[in-house]
């Protein structure tokens, strides 16, 4: 048996993580339409439910949680070196983030629930049917599957087919684990940012449990979705695409208001000028890692990230980047004998010859600005 979920990787590696999760029924092939859009700004994984797809039914027992499928995602995130991630999930993909969210905040950076809910409707209908499954096979229920997954006239062959091969055992424990789920009393204590997106025709999940979810958990926003039904990222994908790609996107957007706060408008608009395709991962990169997630940390202060990067780009001969700092510095409130203490101790700790540069760099910054 397998220890670990299946799953599979898209976009750069460097890029934010951001883990995708199945609805009850399905496989990864979930986010077909999806996944590689995102890939473009994120490190995109997916994920099968036990039994489901590509993994193993043994990952659960009889009488699973949402819990213990929120433990099989983060030992997955752990397996693939992934501290903190965005989150985003269909149905009980979506019961695994809310879980992850409450329980786990720390794991977070954001979260989007899709056609999911707090509760499921209660634990008979779901013990029936785990029951069922489990004496007759899914044959039935797949065939079935199309009027509670999708508006009349519409379905997707591969996700249905999904449904006829998942194992009896795997499906059944994971509607145990739904059949138990009710984490109402926990949703005003997430603090995750939070995206809820309902399908207005989806009978499983309908907008209710969405915007009962948007109530209650602080600050979190509600996008209603007309013509979806409960897999709204196959039934509508541009529409979903769109929403997660506002949510998730937030940090590249803070990331370039902090960047220009910073390094200044005129540097940051030549930068964005000389940009062409070849380097627009890159720069995309730059706003979200380095000045969305970084420097918006307030551990620390910018005072004393100034100095912090400074003494980095003497100690590595970076004199232009350096130079380009000094003029952050200045705007995050260094005095210019600040800047020149700083130098100073690099001077002891990094080298007299790489001091004595920096210090030509930062008198003729100084003096450009005036203040030398």
């Amino acid at each position: 048996m397998t220890t670990h979920l299946n799953h599979l990787t898209e976009g750069a590696p460097s890029a934010p993580p951001l883990i995708l999760g199945p609805s009850l029924g399905t496989s990864l092939a979930l986010w077909d339409r999806v996944a590689p859009e995102l890939s473009a700004s994120h490190h995109v994984v997916r994920w099968d439910l036990p039994g489901h797809g590509g993994s193993d039914a043994g990952l659960i027992q009889p009488g699973a949680t949402v819990a213990d499928l929120a433990d099989l995602v983060l030992a997955l995130a752990d397996h693939l070196g992934i501290e903190r991630f965005a989150y985003a999930g269909v149905s009980l993909g979506g019961a695994v983030g809310l879980h992850l969210a409450a329980h786990h905040p720390e794991r977070l950076t954001r979260l989007a629930v899709i056609c999911s809910s707090a509760h499921f409707g209660g634990a008979k209908n779901w013990q029936d049917r785990a029951a069922l499954v489990r004496e007759e096979g899914l044959a039935g229920l797949a065939d079935t599957a199309p009027s509670r997954w999708f508006t009349p006239g519409f379905t997707v062959e591969r996700l249905v087919q999904d449904h006829r091969d998942a194992t009896p055992e795997g499906y059944a424990a994971c509607c145990d684990a739904l059949a138990a789920f009710d984490l109402r009393d926990r949703l005003p204590e997430i603090t995750t940012p939070t995206l809820l997106i309902a399908g207005r025709e989806d009978p499983a999940t309908p907008p209710a449990h969405l915007r009962e979810i948007a109530d209650a958990v602080p600050d979190a926003e509600l996008v209603e979705l007309s013509g979806a039904s409960h897999l709204a990222p196959a039934e509508r994908p541009e529409a979903v695409l769109g929403a997660l790609r506002t949510h998730f996107g937030q940090a590249a957007k803070r990331g370039m208001e902090v960047r220009r706060e910073v390094l200044g408008d005129a540097h940051v608009d030549r930068a964005q000028s000389r940009q062409t395709p070849f380097t627009a991962r890159f720069q995309d990169f730059i706003s979200r890692y380095a000045w969305g997630e970084i420097w918006t940390d307030p551990t620390l202060t910018r005072r004393e990230r100034s100095m912090i990067t400074m003494t980095a780009l003497v100690a590595h001969g970076h004199l232009d980047e350096f130079g380009m700092h000094v003029r952050a510095a200045l705007r995050n409130g260094l005095t210019p004998d600040e800047i020149g203490a700083v130098v100073q101790q690099c001077a002891v700790y990094v080298g007299v010859p790489a001091a004595n540069s920096a210090f030509g760099v930062a008198q003729r910054v100084l003096t450009e600005e005036g203040l030398a």
